[in-house]
């Protein structure tokens, strides 16, 4: 995969060149592609994700994609429900979790293909929006809870050791961030506000943190295979 860079005015994309084309310097995305009033207009939304940021599913002819705008949350939203505080394109959230989601792709972890990422200057703040390629057939691990057996659970646990063993710390593992697919194969997505580290304390909070999330799913007790899967994935 190679990420390259396009700017328009006060308009930031970062794109995968691979899949892009970006013949003569300008590529096959533009600021409208982030819009999703541009998509609602040709009658290419297919669906949409629950969640903070309403997730859509675009049809772009042969394959789905997946544009996901930042949304603040708690009190922050208050002040702005899509603007944050400008540091410089590189520290944005859309290109940081754009760079981390095209490196763990590239190791051949579970994670959706990055499409491109945008940030929007606005002065002192921006708005930012990703878009990756949609998990064909994958549903989340919530909806999957109340018939999920020993070996699809275990398959869980060792599929989030893999990406703690590359060292990611997933700051908001749960059972909605987690997918399966037709094919019984687990994926992790949603890398907003994750960094890669040293092994620490980390990872026992990540799974602590999944662990509260199935508790509000009515399914504690499938932490335990979870863990059992992660523990054999040594």
């Amino acid at each position: 995969m190679r990420l390259a860079t396009f700017r328009t005015g006060k308009v930031f994309i970062l794109y995968d060149a691979d899949s892009l084309c970006d013949a003569n310097g300008a590529p096959q995305i533009a600021p409208s592609t982030f819009d999703p009033d541009h998509w609602r207009r040709q009658g290419l939304i297919t669906g949409e994700a629950p969640g903070r940021g309403a997730s859509l599913f675009l049809d772009v002819g042969g394959a789905e994609w997946v544009l996901r705008p930042y949304r603040r949350g708690g009190l922050a939203a208050r002040v702005s429900a899509s603007r944050y505080l400008w540091t410089g394109v590189e520290r944005s959230r859309s290109f940081h979790e754009c760079r981390l989601t095209a490196h763990l792709f590239s190791l051949g972890l579970p994670a959706p293909r990055p499409v491109a990422a945008v940030a929007t200057r606005h002065g002192p703040t921006y708005e930012a929006a990703l878009v990756t390629v949609r998990l064909p057939a994958a549903r989340a691990l919530a909806e999957r809870l109340h018939d999920a057996d020993e070996a699809l659970l275990a398959r869980v646990g060792a599929t989030v050791r893999r990406f703690h063993d590359a060292g990611l710390d997933h700051v908001d593992l749960n059972a909605r961030n987690l997918l399966v697919d037709d094919a019984e194969r687990v994926w992790l997505i949603d890398f907003d506000r994750c960094r890669l580290r040293r092994p620490g304390k980390w990872q026992a909070a990540n799974l602590e943190r999944l662990d509260r999330s199935l508790t509000k799913f009515n399914a504690a007790p499938a932490m335990a295979a979870i863990r059992r899967g992660y523990a054999s994935h040594a």
